[in-house]
């Protein structure tokens, strides 16, 4: 008798971690956001929140200056009435597409992470010299956010931000220090 309740509790056991995985990997299908393979934790907090409502700029001296560690929401302009500081990395498909310039100043050097809800292009500028994407993320699906690019950035250093190729005329975006960075 007590080796057939000990089976019987071993099977009830296997089949709920059996539920359970189960459950996880839906709830991971039903969250394209959970699909990132970094933490992004701090990121999904960040688009959890009400994004602060700015005009992006049209040429660097109209650019709004941001702040880390918040989320905004630009109101983009169409591409052709951007004077972009380079032309983008990346070519949009149309140039009917949306862009706009910002501005970020970090007090400690380090890799920081930019994160948009949709797959617009984002060059980033330091003294006026692109700084190379160190690497970067997207989730189709995921608008919270959509993509994440990793960036060196130096400290003190007027850095611009140059999105392109935008769909829409606005764009939720944060500026974050990369959790991998040691303190």
């Amino acid at each position: 008798m007590q080796f057939g309740f000990s089976a019987h509790r071993v099977a009830v056991i296997g089949v709920l971690s059996v539920a359970i995985s189960v459950g996880v990997g839906l709830a991971q299908a039903d969250d394209p956001c959970a699909a990132f393979t970094w933490d992004v934790r701090h990121e999904r907090t960040l688009f959890d929140h009400e994004p602060q409502t700015l005009a992006a700029g049209e040429t660097l001296e109209s650019s709004p200056t941001l702040r880390t560690e918040r989320l905004y929401q630009l109101q983009l302009r169409r591409q052709t009435q951007v004077t972009l500081v380079a032309s983008p990395g990346r070519k949009s498909p149309t140039e009917s597409g949306y862009a706009g310039l910002a501005n970020v100043t970090v007090d400690t050097a380090g890799v920081y992470r930019v994160a948009l809800d949709q797959p617009v292009w984002v060059d980033v500028f330091a003294s006026g010299h692109l700084v190379r994407a160190k690497d970067f993320q997207g989730r189709p699906g995921c608008s919270a956010p959509h993509k994440i690019v990793e960036f060196e950035l130096p400290a003190r250093t007027a850095i611009t931000l140059q999105f392109s190729g935008g769909s829409a005329p606005t764009l939720k975006v944060a500026v974050t220090r990369s959790p991998t960075q040691e303190s």
